[in-house]
This record gives structure tokens, C-alpha cells and sequence, in this order.
């Protein structure tokens, strides 16, 4: 495909497939790694406040930078993404401190309550239809153990970037470019979420919604499985 190209690999109404949307990071991953060198505060502060696990899961892991930060207080930690170009770049920043797996969020390769601790950022919005973040949603709740926590992220119509409402039912598809070195630029899909649309999103969803906060553009819910209580 193209990297130029934002309809290669488009599903027959139209929205890209999860394969066009991995090869954009196949085609971008390299330099987009490089442009990602710390965590962001809110994981920070999220692991932070976590409890130690045994295995703790970074769904979308891109280059390890929050799989570094799980490490810290999980026994083992497992990092997934579909692109290979950006497992490659967390392969040279964890070293083996982090299992490194190449796979789909809507269908995680792990044991239904084997995660202690979680994160799943910068993710959601890239996959292309509702279907496929809400099943990726589920996916996360069966593999949390019971009284395990997540904390997902979701780029919003809160940030100033987008003239949208806020406080609209629903948010909307859009690509937003990536500049390469050279000048080429790269469409990147996105769902922009609505506050109100990602907590419904959530609430339809196996998880249950502990809180929720907006901060630099983004919905950040701390969630865990719906129905698993310690």
C-alpha cells in the first residue's frame, strides 16, 4: 500500500481496515518512535498509585515507554502492538524486561484474568469502527483478573486542536497527518471521541467506568472489569 494512499485497504463502507491502520505505523514507526521518548504524566500517575501485579499488559505498547513504567511494579509485563516497525524500536528500548507481542486489541493473546494491572493508551481511537473498539474493550475486561485495574485513553473533542462540541452524543472519524523526514506525509485515522460518547462506549462495554478526567485533549478512564469484585 501507498503510505500516501489513505484509501488502500479500506473496508466496503469505506473506513479503513485494521490492516491499513497497522501499516500506517509500519510506514511511520521508525520516526514516529523517536518522537515519543517519555511516558505521559497521567500513566505516571496511574501506575504510581497502582498496586504491585504479577503481569501487568500495555495494549498498544508502541516503543515500551509505559511498559517501562509497569515494570517497575509488576513481575512481568507484556507489551502488545500491531506494528512491527514499533516493536522493533520497544525491542531496543526494554531490552527482555518486557514480553513484546505482536497483535490485534481486539483479540488479546493472553488468559481470561491472568493481568493484575493495566494500560491501553493512545489506541482506541486508531481502530476504525465501533465494533472494533468496543470488542477491544471486552477483550480488556476478560483478560483483568478480578479487582484489577485499568486506564484507558482516547483522544477527545475536548482538545483545542478539533472545532467541535464537546458535549456532543458523538464524536466523529478523521485522519490527521504524520510529516516523515522527508516531506511525505502520512494520514493517520482517528476516532475523536466525545466525553460522553467514550463513557458510553465504556458503560456498553465489560468494564465498569471508576473515574474519568479530561486532560491535555484526552479522556482518561481508570477502569476494571464489570461484575469481578475481590
Amino acid at each position: 500500500m501507498p503510505a500516501s494512499d489513505p484509501n488502500a485497504g479500506s473496508d466496503t463502507d469505506g473506513e479503513p481496515s485494521r490492516a491499513a491502520v497497522r501499516r500506517t505505523y509500519e510506514d511511520i514507526g521508525d520516526h514516529f518512535s523517536k518522537t515519543r521518548e517519555y511516558a505521559w504524566p497521567e500513566v505516571e500517575a496511574f501506575v504510581d498509585e497502582s498496586s504491585s501485579a504479577g503481569t501487568a499488559l500495555d495494549v498498544g505498547c508502541g516503543n515500551g515507554r509505559h511498559a517501562e513504567l509497569l515494570a517497575e511494579v509488576a513481575d512481568r509485563v507484556v507489551g502488545l502492538d500491531a506494528s512491527r516497525a514499533l516493536l522493533q524500536a520497544a525491542t531496543d528500548r526494554v531490552g527482555d524486561s518486557v514480553t513484546l507481542l505482536q497483535g490485534d486489541a481486539t483479540r488479546l493473546p493472553l488468559a481470561s484474568e491472568s493481568v493484575g494491572l493495566a494500560v491501553y493508551v493512545a489506541t482506541l481511537h486508531h481502530l476504525p469502527s465501533q465494533a472494533a473498539r468496543r470488542a477491544s474493550l471486552d477483550e480488556l475486561a476478560r483478560v483483568l483478573a478480578p479487582g484489577a485495574r485499568a486506564l484507558v485513553s482516547a483522544w477527545s473533542t475536548a482538545h483545542d486542536r478539533f472545532d467541535a462540541d464537546p458535549d456532543a452524543d458523538a464524536g466523529f472519524d478523521t485522519t490527521v497527518d504524520w510529516t516523515l523526514p522527508g516531506g511525505e506525509t502520512v494520514p493517520r485515522f482517528y476516532h475523536i471521541y466525545t466525553p460522553a460518547e467514550f463513557e458510553r462506549d465504556v458503560a456498553d462495554s465489560d468494564l465498569r467506568l471508576v473515574s474519568m478526567e479530561l486532560s491535555s485533549g484526552n479522556c482518561y478512564g481508570v477502569v476494571e472489569p464489570e461484575g469481578k469484585r475481590t
